[in-house]
């Protein structure tokens, strides 16, 4: 897309602005004239398409992202004090408002037409003998492409601007999904096609979840007790749907584009003759590309091509479900035509398939690590792709009920990557009539504790804190919270493997000779772990409170908790009325509350910890705290960048003490902004929201200011040489 010239011009560009920028604001911007605000964002918005074409394009980043940052926040800060100079193209203007509304359908400038299926050599040999005879020649040029397993798509651009974005639908109508299309990054809004002659053009592309990406949401999703997406092309399909433009822009979709469909003037089979000249127009103008585009002679080529790429697919960050031949002479393209489904012109050629039917067994349900419950199929064993599957996920309840599956039934398994096996649905035509449903446990599995389920969740939990499935990784939390050094996931492990520790209590009534037994354990280490778990008695009773990892109960809510409550007995006794009308609590936190406490388990486990001394009540210091002014109650303040002297948890504590509000979202109520180095797009909203910002040295002179009002705040500033 760029010379190398142009790619020299634009980073002495880059450089100039950095320097030129440094310090500026919008008021700064606000001085300058109409004309002087438009050459200066038209300069940015040339430097950040330069720089988002080598980051998202070619994955090649020639700045950092801090500098990267410092661009954008300016053309933002320069637009906000500028409106008259924005620009639809503008990489400012990716990301759309969320709307109610449908999405509209539209014709496509050609049909988006399916192609026919091959599976083998032999049917690669009978296609190719189908065209030779039909443009009457013996011999014929092919090129070969990957078949994206993604969400087809047209994009349009008119005078360069990107004007539209719809999906496939039936080929010849799709829906306009233009909003979620421009947050895809890898999609230039801005786009030289006019160098080439061309005012209008429609484009065909495939939108995908990288492998890498899916298996990142699905981890992010298990954590929150999500519904885990069934592979990549269903991610990114439903993705492409969702009606807030901003949620899509964080699902990290990708795109690559790989035919011309359309163009105004003509330029198919006139300038542009070839598959393989099309596909180098738009990587010159800034799209992605296939990054298989293998130019073959003969038929013999493609087969060797298509068979080499069946055995790398699985290397791939992308999903293929096989590999696309087109005759590469698109002046062919016309003689041979196309069937009533299908162009003659091109084929795909399917990987083996990755789907078997078998008989679903059983159901067994798992408990991860948080509690979750997940179903898994017992299968009959079966190929699939290569692999042989005896168990596949069911995800949750919803997902059974949904697809209505049934012990007995015969289901289709999918397996698609590195993905896990899971189950497409069940083959209603084959069931006999003894099929089973599947019921959800009312007890744990594993302890045997009451199942819970959330209000805002599809996943049944095991609410038992010392369940052993989940009693290791509570272990490590509990320590984690109460800064008890040395207990970490090898101590964790090793205790509850060795049956030392069977609840979270057990930790209290260790003896040193128990753990002298333990491999590699001395006295020293034995006496520093003991003397670290008696220091937790003394920690502040809101500590106490995120310890027991309660759902939903972190830090800030175990703190509001400890302020309404002296002590756990109050907690509770305290009814659902009660606790969902406290600020900041609400029905989801009431009930996860009230189910942890209706564990008998749980209970017991709090009245073994009282009885070694671990008292769950407010200390002296809390209370006193309670007493000391609030100066700067009411606040709201939030924390961006790297500070200097303190960590981010440091930096949110401290104000917690001074009665302020730390929160991790910048909008209309927030007081201000604390600004460390390298800030992220906290800082950028703040700037358009025109926020008041603070740099680390005035945040400390705050801090000052009210260290006399509160003996901790000034211990802190002490202990960091900063009073």
């Amino acid at each position: 897309m760029y010379t190398k010239e142009e790619e020299r011009e634009l980073q002495q560009l880059t450089d100039k602005l950095l320097k030129e920028l440094e310090g500026k604001t919008e008021e700064d911007f606000k001085k300058l004239s109409t004309e002087e605000a438009r050459e200066l964002a038209e300069k940015l918005r040339r430097v950040i398409r330069y720089h988002d074409y080598k980051y998202y394009v070619q994955a090649n980043p020639v700045i950092s992202d801090y500098q990267y940052d410092k661009l954008f926040h300016a053309l933002e800060a320069l637009e906000k004090a500028h409106p008259e100079v924005v620009t639809p193209d503008s990489p400012t203007q990716r990301i759309s408002p969320a709307f109610t509304g449908e999405f509209q359908k539209v014709k496509h400038y050609a049909e988006m037409t399916s192609l026919e299926n091959t599976y083998s050599p032999e049917d690669l040999k009978e296609w190719d003998r189908k065209v030779k005879e039909l443009l009457g020649t013996d011999t014929v040029e092919y090129i070969v492409e990957p078949k994206f397993d993604g969400a087809s798509v047209e994009l349009v651009y008119k005078n360069d601007i990107l004007v539209r974005g719809a999906t496939r639908g039936d080929g010849i109508y799709g829906e306009d999904i233009t909003v979620n299309i421009r947050t895809i990054k890898s999609i230039p809004l801005k786009a030289p096609f006019s160098k080439h002659g061309i005012e209008l053009i429609s484009i065909r592309g495939e939108v995908i979840m990288p492998k890498s990406v899916f298996k990142k949401l699905n981890e992010e999703r298990e954590k929150q007790g999500l519904t885990l997406f069934a592979n990549p092309r269903n991610a990114a399909a439903g993705t492409l749907r969702l009606k807030n433009p901003a949620e899509v822009a964080k699902r990290g979709l990708d795109c690559y584009v790989y035919q011309i469909l359309y163009s105004e003037p003509k330029k198919l089979c006139t300038d542009i003759r070839t598959q393989k000249e099309a596909l180098k127009l738009l990587a010159e103008c800034g799209f992605k590309t296939p990054p298989i585009q293998k130019v073959c002679k003969n038929i013999e080529e493609v087969i060797e091509t298509v068979l080499a790429a069946q055995e790398e697919r699985e290397t791939w960050d992308f999903e293929a479900d096989g590999m696309v031949i087109k005759v590469n002479d698109i002046c062919a393209w016309e003689k041979l035509g196309e069937t009533l489904h299908h162009p003659r012109w091109a084929v795909a050629y399917k990987f083996p398939a990755k789907q078997a039917v078998t008989k679903l067994i059983d159901v067994v349900w798992q408990v991860g690590r948080t509690g979750a419950l997940t179903p898994v199929a017992i299968l009959e064993p079966v190929e699939v792709g290569g692999v042989i599957v005896s168990r596949a996920t069911l995800f949750n309840p919803d997902f059974i009920k949904s697809k209505d599956i049934r012990i007995g039934d015969y289901v289709i398994v999918e397996r698609a990557g590195e993905t896990i096996p899971y189950i497409v649905g069940p083959v209603k035509d084959r069931r006999k009539g003894d099929e089973k449903p599947v019921e959800v446990p009312k007890h744990c599995p594993v302890c045997g504790a009451p199942i819970v389920k959330e209000l805002d969740e599809a996943v049944p939990r095991c609410p038992n804190i010392n369940c052993p499935a989940q009693l290791k990784e509570h272990l490590v939390y509990w320590g984690k919270v109460l800064d008890i050094k040395g207990l970490g996931e090898s101590t964790a492990n090793v205790l509850t493997k060795k049956g030392l520790v069977k609840s979270i209590a057990d930790l209290y009534y260790l003896k040193r000779e128990d753990l002298l037994k333990l491999s590699g354990w001395g006295l020293k280490k034995s006496e520093n772990l003991l003397n670290q778990i008696e220091k937790s008695k003394s920690a502040p009773f809101w500590k106490k409170l995120t310890a027991l990892g309660i759902r939903h109960v972190g830090e800030k809510t175990a703190q509001l908790l400890a302020k309404r409550f002296k002590n756990i007995e109050e907690l509770m006794n305290a009814d659902f009325t009660e606790l969902a009308s406290i600020p900041g609590i609400g029905p989801i936190t009431a009930t996860s509350i009230q189910n942890f406490f209706k564990a008998e388990q749980n209970v017991e486990m709090i009245k073994k910890l009282q009885e070694a001394g671990f008292k769950f009540e407010r200390t002296q210091e809390e209370e006193q705290e309670e007493k000391l002014p609030k100066p700067l109650e009411g606040q709201r303040i939030v924390f961006t960048g790297e500070l200097e002297h303190f960590t981010r948890k440091e930096a949110q504590h401290v104000v917690e003490l001074l009665g302020a509000n730390p929160t991790n979202s910048v909008t209309k109520k927030t007081s201000f902004v604390v600004v460390g180095e390298n800030p992220g797009s906290k800082f950028q909203k703040a700037q358009k929201l025109g926020i008041k910002m603070l740099n680390e040295k005035e945040f400390i002179e705050l801090l000052k200011r009210y260290a006399d009002q509160n003996p901790e705040v000034k211990k802190i500033l002490k202990e960091k040489g900063l009073l």
